[in-house]
């Protein structure tokens, strides 16, 4: 049998009700959507930050060249 652990308590997934099943795989979906929405805005975070950074060499350059 499975066991699942809800609010560090044990329960035997096969003697819960249909509708507590749901509840908790709807649950597990959720947490694992926004798990990879996580890992997607550290990564558009990261690019950002590099697009940034680029802009701000170029910038720079720019500035050098006209003085």
């Amino acid at each position: 049998m499975t066991t699942v652990t809800v609010d560090n308590k044990e329960y035997e997934f096969e003697s819960l009700s249909e509708e507590t099943r749901a509840q908790f795989v709807s649950l597990q979906f959720a947490d694992q959507e926004i798990a990879q929405l996580q890992a997607r805005l550290a990564a558009m975070q990261t690019a950002r930050n590099a697009y940034a950074q680029a802009l701000g060499n170029l910038l720079a350059e720019k500035d050098a060249v006209v003085q």
